[in-house]
C-alpha cells in the first residue's frame, strides 16, 4: 500500500511506462523517519523539498503545505501498522507527457513507508570500513546538493564497496575534495575540530548534517567548520562520522590503515536523542 496524490492505493496498480521519475530520474524525493506517528524534522524536510521543486522548476501543488505532508504520511504509517517507527519517503516527479523536455511542468507525489527497528538512534561500534570511490567525481553545482532519483554515482558506488568488502565509499568533487558517503554526509574530528564540507563543495544538504552542526556548535569546547575536506586530511583525523535521518551517526572505524575512535560520535546521539524526546 503506499499514497498516491493523497489517496492509499495498492502500488500494483502504478504504471511506469509514462511517469517521468522511471523515465528521465525527473523527480525529487524526501527520505523521513517517522517516530510515535510524528515525522522528525519536518519543517527542514519540507522546506528542503519545496526548495528542490523550485530549482528545478517543478510546480508545487497548492495544497502541499507542511501540515498536509505530516498528515498523509501519518495516515499510510498508521494503516500499514507501522505509525511507532518507520521510515517513510515523499517522492515527486513531473506528470506524464514529452520527451527531456517536459510538456507541463505540474506534480505528483507517491508516499511509501516500512517499519524500522529502533526509534531512537544508537551507536553502532561494529567495524565499519570505508574507502574512496574514485571511478566517478561529484560536481560542484547546485544539483548536486539535491535529493534527486538519478543516484548512479551512489549505486555504482555501493557495488563498488560490496566488491571490495566495505562497508561503504567516499564520494569526491572534480577538486578531488571528499564531499560526502554514499548514504550521508561526512564529518570529520581531529583535535577538538569538528569539520564538514560545505555545501558550495557539492555534498548533500543533508537534514541531519543541520541537526549534528547545530548540537556540536552548542558543545563546549568543540570547534566547528564547514571547510574542504581532502583524502589527506582523513589520515590525520581522531574520528570520522556518517550521517543521515534514518541512522543519526554512522562512526567508521577504519580508513585504509588508519582506525578511529567514537568519543564524540557516542556523545552527538546522546544529544541527538535528547533534541528528539523534548520534541
Amino acid at each position: 500500500m503506499i499514497n498516491y496524490n493523497g489517496n492509499l492505493t495498492d502500488n500494483t496498480n502504478l504504471s511506469l511506462e509514462q511517469n517521468r521519475g522511471f523515465l528521465y530520474g525527473d523527480a525529487v524525493f524526501e527520505t523521513l523517519k517517522v517516530i510515535d506517528g510524528k515525522i522528525l524534522f519536518p519543517e527542514d524536510h519540507y522546506f528542503r523539498l519545496m526548495a528542490s521543486m523550485r530549482i528545478i522548476r517543478m510546480e508545487i501543488p497548492m495544497h502541499f503545505t507542511m501540515e498536509y505532508m505530516e498528515e498523509q504520511v501519518k495516515i499510510l504509517t498508521e494503516n500499514l501498522g507501522i505509525s511507532a517507527s518507520a521510515r517513510a519517503r515523499v517522492i515527486f516527479f513531473r506528470k506524464p507527457g514529452g520527451l527531456y523536455l517536459p510538456t507541463t511542468n505540474d506534480a505528483e507525489f507517491i508516499i511509501t513507508a516500512e517499519a524500522i527497528a529502533e526509534p531512537l538512534y544508537s551507536l553502532n561500534e561494529d567495524t565499519y570500513e570505508v574507502d574512496l570511490f574514485k571511478d566517478f567525481y561529484v560536481t560542484k553545482q547546485l544539483l548536486s546538493t539535491l535529493k534527486t532519483t538519478n543516484k548512479m554515482i551512489q549505486i555504482t558506488g555501493s557495488i563498488f564497496a560490496h566488491e571490495n568488502g566495505l562497508n561503504n565509499c567516499l564520494l569526491i568533487n572534480d577538486d578531488k575534495n571528499v564531499i560526502e558517503a554514499l548514504q550521508g554526509n561526512v564529518f570529520m574530528l581531529k583535535g577538538n575540530k569538528l569539520v564538514t564540507p560545505p555545501i558550495t563543495d557539492g555534498c548533500l544538504n543533508g537534514i541531519m548534517r543541520k541537526q549534528i552542526l547545530s548540537i556540536a556548535r552548542k558543545t563546549e569546547a568543540l570547534e566547528v567548520s564547514e571547510e574542504s575536506i581532502s583524502p589527506f586530511d582523513l589520515q590525520k583525523a581522531d574520528e570520522i562520522f556518517i550521517t543521515n535521518v534514518i541512522k543519526g551517526i554512522q562512526p567508521i572505524t577504519k580508513y585504509r590503515k588508519k582506525e578511529y575512535g567514537n568519543t564524540l560520535a557516542s556523545e552527538l546521539i546522546k544529544k541527538l536523542n535528547v533534541l528528539i524526546r523534548l520534541g
